[in-house]
């Protein structure tokens, strides 16, 4: 009896997916329920497990094949089952059999002998490797003895390994000259050049495709426009530091920045519904909900996972939300449902060292905002001139339907609730 393995539904929209990896080969012993196949599609990665306990019988899909709901990836055989595990001590079974008692009774002193060789062997190998590891530090010995000051300070400061200059002085006596000659040398060919080649061409996997897609339709579909201002993270910072015993104590999770520009951002987009809005043909669609979308860094690209109902989360609802998503997100994890449904969209490009950028929007939202890295800047505060950390804040919208006016204000009051973060409500 066989059960065949075919390409579930994949979600709303998705027809098609890409055979990313067989977790199995032919012949392996599955469990039912036990992950087999990999399948990459549009918006995340899933495992198809085996419907029954057995063996993996066929694999008809290869790695790499597009495939479509409902399509044949495999089978499974439950009469298979029992002889697999034995076909590899099969071949074990004619050599004692035809070797009888007599071999047997050799094999073991051969194997013996063998052993003996190579213990014999390994002792001379050490002994050799000891005696010549002591030769480079007496070459490095000499060479320091005879450095003058001006030498020896630029071998300190520029950190230059000695053994790779041959000095043309005195009794090889190293010169000035020599390590001026030394960065003067070019340096060798990259690894991945040598590795690889002078250029590498990698299909794209499902995911990077669609994310360039979804770019360029956002260029094209949207009237495009980014608005700036920066942050005193003063304030945010002083609170942090605080509360966060109290806050970790209490809720299991350090108080973070999201939770702040999260709170932030749907007090604003309360204030200014047109920021979480939508156009569908000719209409507006005012959301009256506020489920907000954050950018998430993987090995395997960027995907955008969806925080739900973040007006009704408390600061430390948000941080647990947020832990949770983001893992699932890096461990490939996540669900259609976690990145749908969407109406505003953070970017956090400051954990990754970015001063300064213009975000484009996920469509078919009209905004998102972009976080960047906080630096000590000087700013006059009262008339006098301080050092704070300051962080630039981009607000990118479509421009269609969200006037200059708005932006501006929007992105002003958002600023505004940061640096004096008493006005979002802290529950510890």
């Amino acid at each position: 009896m066989s059960e065949k393995i075919v390409v579930p539904v994949l979600g709303e929209s998705i027809t098609e997916a890409t055979v990313a990896k067989w977790l199995k080969k032919e012949g392996d012993h599955v469990e039912a329920d036990e992950p087999i196949v990999e399948l990459e599609t549009d918006k995340v990665n899933l495992e198809v497990p085996s419907p029954i306990d057995g063996v993996l019988s066929e694999i008809v899909s290869k790695d790499g094949s597009t495939v479509e709901v409902g399509a044949l990836l495999g089978s499974i055989s439950q009469n298979g089952s029992a002889p697999s595990p034995k076909q590899p001590q099969v071949k074990k079974e004619p050599e004692i059999k035809k070797e009888n008692n007599v071999v047997n009774l050799e094999t073991p002193k051969k194997k013996e002998v063998k052993v003996e060789k190579q213990k014999e062997e390994d002792a001379p190998l050490r002994l050799t490797k000891e005696v010549k590891e002591p030769k480079s530090p007496k070459n490095l010995n000499n060479s320091n003895q005879v450095l003058s000051p001006a030498v020896r300070k630029m071998v300190e400061e520029k950190n230059i390994d000695l053994s790779r200059v041959r000095g043309s002085g005195k009794d090889g006596r190293v010169l000035k000259g020599d390590l001026i000659s030394l960065m003067g040398a070019n340096p060798p060919p990259s690894e991945r050049k040598a590795q690889f080649g002078e250029e590498e061409r990698i299909k794209m996997s499902r995911l990077r495709l669609t994310i360039a897609k979804r770019l360029k339709q956002a260029q094209e579909n949207a009237a495009l426009l980014t608005t700036f201002n920066e942050v005193d993270m003063t304030g945010i910072m002083e609170m942090r530091k605080e509360n966060q015993e109290d806050f970790q104590s209490r809720y299991g999770i350090k108080l973070g920045f999201m939770s702040f520009f999260v709170k932030a951002c749907v007090a604003a987009l309360k204030t200014f519904p047109a920021v979480n809005a939508e156009i569908d043909g000719e209409e507006i669609i005012y959301k009256n909900y506020y489920n907000i979308s954050f950018a998430v860094g993987t090995d395997k690209g960027l995907v955008v996972p969806v925080l739900r109902n973040a007006d009704e989360l408390s600061f430390a609802d948000i941080e647990k939300n947020i832990k949770v998503i983001s893992e699932k997100a890096r461990d490939g994890k996540l669900t259609i449902e976690d990145l749908q449904g969407g109406t505003f969209t953070i970017s956090n490009g400051g954990v990754y060292g970015s001063m300064l950028s213009t975000p484009i929007l996920n469509l078919p939202q009209s905004g998102v905002l972009g976080m960047h890295n906080i630096v000590e800047r000087p700013v006059v505060v009262d008339g006098e001139i301080k050092i704070r950390p300051i962080m630039y804040l981009a607000l990118s919208y479509d421009h269609r339907i969200i006037d200059g006016k708005e932006s501006v204000s929007f992105l002003k009051m958002v600023k505004e609730n940061l640096e004096d973060p008493r006005r979002l409500f802290l529950d510890i």
